[in-house]
């Protein structure tokens, strides 16, 4: 893979007090960064003075992109923008952006730097900003590869380098942070975004996964744990010339026995970009699924799900509480019937908003029902002995805010309580929690 130097740790970083900045191979090089097999980065000065050790400590997040020339349209500054810009201080406080500059063309990366540093010194200062580059010589062949699913040549050479810029880019964020997020470099971001993914980890906090998602294009808005990172960096490198990156990304999550995809709506990311980077073509995709505003997304605190109304299928109790576009169905419920989420610990709820029924079942909503916030908690699968009644369902919706102060201890129980039976089928659609911390 090159003349590159041969060393096999991964995620080195500069040390501290050294600039943030790692660019071109055109001043003596400061320090390495090693990359999985015999590459590496050469990592030099660029901005005078443009770090301090203070801020090479372990964030929460990365946010890592590569970038490369385009035949038509650039928008990697518009993506840059837009992902300092709808995140507040206290955010960037945690977080790191990464730019892989993988084009092989120098001028052009020179020129980009010094774009960068024009528009947002401030952030390459605090090191919340570190460009880098991985020189054509760590590269492996790129020429007469496989033509796996009958692709074009230059297609097959355009996707296989793509793997291999990022194979790079995740090596080099391995050790920066405790989670890696993966957009492109031209995206349009979501309002505080950041706390979006901060709520959406925590929802998941005591369950396995690998891979979350916050938008459904490609490989846009991919959360990894960075324990993970050496390991995918090495996959794209094994199998780089095999298929595109997002299929290997998808490969890479069932092979770590994450069987089912774990999609956040809305989603938190924008495709922006109207040319593709390959051959400048028009690519017109957007996410219908994108809201610019992420702050009123909830939180949904980690839950059992359970419920004596008899289940459909494959249609879980736990599917009503997901992010995922999934819900509960049931058979029809009798007066008395209830489902019930039972939190690992108690959670001071504010906010609560339960929708049934469906599009394509408008029947299939609560009839009649009450939501009661519970307490005491009596064991696995049994509840709580105690309910305290909040509101009822209304044309088969239930929203109430200002809960705070509804119970005299946080609760550890919700219960939806079907009042009058129906011949109906339930669908429980979604069910929202926002919570405050516990005082």
């Amino acid at each position: 893979m090159g003349t590159c130097a041969a060393s096999r740790s991964c995620g080195t970083l500069l040390p501290p007090g050294t600039s943030p900045i790692a660019t071109l191979p055109a001043t003596p090089p400061l320090g390495r960064v090693s990359i999985p097999g015999p590459a590496c980065f050469s990592l030099q000065h660029s901005l005078p003075a443009a770090g301090s050790g203070e801020r090479w400590s372990r964030e929460f997040l990365t946010v890592g992109l590569s970038s490369i020339k385009r035949k038509r349209g650039n928008y990697l500054l518009d993506t840059l923008k837009s992902i300092f810009k709808q995140s507040t201080q206290e955010e960037l406080e945690e977080m790191v952006v990464v730019v892989h500059l993988a084009d092989p063309d120098s001028e052009w990366n020179t020129q980009v730097v010094t774009d960068i540093t024009a528009r947002f010194t401030p952030h390459l200062l605090r090191g919340q900003l570190l460009v880098i580059h991985a020189p054509p010589e760590c590269y492996p062949p790129l020429e007469g590869l496989k033509r796996n699913y009958n692709d074009a040549e230059n297609r097959v050479q355009f996707r296989s380098k793509q793997n291999v810029d990022y194979a790079y880019l995740l090596s080099f964020a391995a050790n920066l942070s405790s989670y890696y997020l993966m957009i492109e470099d031209d995206v349009q971001c979501s309002k505080s975004f950041f706390t979006a993914i901060r709520k959406a980890v925590a929802s998941r906090e005591g369950s396995y996964w690998v891979t979350l998602e916050f938008s459904k294009l490609g490989y846009i808005g991919k959360l990894y744990h960075s324990s993970d990172l050496p390991q995918l960096s090495q996959f794209l490198l094994l199998f780089y010339q095999e298929m595109p990156c997002d299929w290997l990304l998808g490969h890479f999550r069932l092979l770590l026995t994450q069987k089912e995809v774990i999609r956040f709506k809305p989603s938190l990311f924008q495709h922006i970009g109207l040319y593709s980077s390959f051959q400048g073509a028009v690519n017109r995709l957007k996410d219908d699924d994108f809201e610019a505003d992420s702050l009123d997304l909830p939180d949904n605190p980690p839950a059992v799900m359970f419920t004596d109304i008899d289940t459909f299928e494959n249609y879980l109790p736990s599917k009503a509480y997901s992010t995922m576009p999934e819900y509960f169905w049931g058979k029809a419920p009798s007066a008395g019937s209830h489902f019930t989420i039972v939190f690992h610990q108690p959670a001071r709820i504010s906010r609560l908003q339960v929708h049934t029924g469906s599009e394509e079942h408008h029947t299939d909503y609560l009839h009649s029902g009450a939501v009661e916030l519970g307490s005491q908690q009596q064991g696995k699968g049994k509840g709580c002995s105690t309910y305290t009644h909040v509101g009822v369902f209304e044309k088969g919706h239930f929203e109430r805010s200002g809960l705070e102060n509804s119970t005299a201890a946080a609760p550890e129980c919700v219960r939806i309580l079907v009042t009058e039976s129906q011949s109906e089928w339930l669908i429980i659609h979604s069910i929202s929690i926002w919570t405050k911390p516990n005082s």
